[in-house]
């Protein structure tokens, strides 16, 4: 083990490990509230074997092989909402944990992970016994031969500001499942990440990200996944992949990638402001009661002849998923009904909106609003089922080919797109865009800037302001360990 000479096994103030932890600084202060430093495996162990609400447990830096067999193990350890156990290393990545394992969490709640670089070849799992596990400002590249990096399945977890890189294999960086087949974990939240580099060549199977699973569609996850950066993440055509029900989708930016954001299985999801930059696959819908609110989706393209459009509204193989169906049925793609696509704005991509001809159930009950349609090649619109979709309010603009959406649905004129020092195309000034919306959606309230929406709407995912953005796309300064 390497590591700094000057630590050994003590107690330190919590001021102190906090000015530590922020400046990769030793501790030079005297307890207000005591953390304990160790320097072993087994130090480690001891210190977790005896922690109660509030403990703070620092390992110093250093690499540490964790042993076959011998975990480093919580259970029964128990924090508070207020008071969490928290188990951190000296520095942000200063201790790469390796060997087959590092933490095994049983019968524990309100813990924190916080700081560690993760080498092991074993999934860290949380398990659905362990409810409020924290894990923050980690490093994960994991060995070749784990299939997926963190599994979820506790209530109430939350992963955030962490890195997930250089995964060359099959699986997924981040998997949300729950306590049985059918069940989901309640309330994960996903935030700020930085997700990048998976160059599995397959076909499928490695999502950055993957919400729940086919025989779990039907239940609701109420999970939020917002403020993460998703980067050359070509494992999947699914970079985001939702596979459950009542989950929130917002704020994430996905740039330069083959993946896009798929709701696979499930219902009454909300995908809202969200980026997708010059990559391969857009949104892609299936099931019931979805919202698609205020994307910007720019400068995708096909890449071996697939992909390439903005947003895909699917067809089915079965009308809807039900309770009690068969293995062989919900495997398939339910077809979209009520589902709302409004207030994007699609540029410069080889499509913008398409659907599926190659499964025979057709979307019903679909709108179809206010989206501003812009290139200056390919084709805008290309629906191969129209019976089952509303269109109103759309802006059509560009050389590209208008397309079969209906007459009724669009207007051609010119919304006047200007870009910004983020590269973001947004209205300006005389835009034809600007109050032209003809939905009102009272769950709506501000645009894809994070500013206020006013009724009429404009079109697009631009609210016409000339205040600075309060959102704008994701970099690698937003996400992360490091990240604020």
């Amino acid at each position: 083990m390497d590591r700094r000479s000057f630590l050994t096994t003590g107690v330190v103030g919590a001021g102190a490990l906090a000015l530590q932890l922020s400046s990769n600084r030793p501790v030079a202060a005297l307890p207000s509230r005591t953390t304990e430093v160790v320097t072993s495996l087994s130090a480690l162990q001891s210190a977790i074997n005896r922690a109660t609400a509030g403990a703070q447990i620092v390992l110093a830096n250093g690499t540490y092989a964790v042993p076959s067999g011998s975990p480093i193990t919580i259970s029964g350890r128990n924090g508070t909402s207020t008071s969490p156990i928290t188990i951190s290393a000296e520095t942000r990545g200063g201790v790469i944990l390796t060997g087959p394992h590092s933490f095994l969490f049983s019968s524990s709640s309100n813990i924190t992970i916080s700081g560690f670089s993760f080498r092991q070849s074993s999934t860290l799992n949380i398990p659905a016994e362990c409810a409020r596990i924290r894990l923050t400002r980690n490093d994960f590249a994991m060995a070749s031969t784990v299939s997926h990096s963190v599994v979820v399945r506790g209530n109430d977890a939350k992963v955030d500001r962490n890195v997930f890189r250089d995964k060359t294999t099959s699986g997924c960086y981040l998997v949300v499942d729950g306590p049985s087949g059918t069940a989901m974990a309640q309330r994960t939240h996903i935030l700020r990440n930085h997700f990048r580099d998976h160059s599995f060549s397959g076909t499928n199977g490695g999502e950055p990200i993957r919400l729940g699973v086919g025989s779990r569609a039907l239940s609701s996850a109420n999970a939020t996944i917002e403020y993460n950066l998703l980067e050359r993440v070509n494992g999947d055509p699914e970079a985001i992949s939702v596979k459950a029900s009542g989950s929130t989708i917002r704020y994430n930016t996905v740039r330069d990638s083959l993946g896009g954001i798929v709701l696979r299985h499930g219902n009454n999801n909300r995908v809202d402001g969200n980026y997708i930059l010059a990559g391969v696959n857009g949104i892609r819908i299936y099931g019931n009661d979805h919202l698609i609110v205020n994307n910007y989706v720019a400068d995708l393209d096909e890449l071996d002849g697939v992909g390439g459009a903005g947003i895909v509204l699917g067809s089915g193989s079965v009308r809807d998923h039900y309770s009690g169906e068969s293995d062989t049925s919900r495997k398939g793609n339910d077809a979209p009904d009520r589902v709302t696509i409004a207030l994007n704005t699609l540029r410069n991509n080889k499509e913008a909106i398409v659907g599926e001809s190659q499964r025979s159930l057709p979307p019903l009950a679909c709108k179809i609003s206010d989206n501003l349609l812009v290139a200056d090649s390919g084709t805008l619109v290309s629906m191969p089922y129209l019976q089952g979709i509303t269109w109103s309010g759309n802006i059509a603009w560009g050389s590209a080919s208008t397309g079969n959406i209906p007459s009724s649905g669009y207007r051609r004129a010119d919304p006047k797109l200007v870009a910004g020092s983020d590269g973001v195309y947004r209205i300006s000034t005389g835009s034809a865009a600007i109050n032209g919306g003809t939905l009102s959606l009272s769950s709506v309230t501000d645009d894809l800037d994070g500013h206020a929406r006013s009724t009429p709407f404009d079109v697009g995912a631009d609210e016409f302001s000339t205040l600075a953005p309060v959102r704008r796309p994701l970099t690698t300064a937003d996400v992360g360990p490091s990240a604020p």
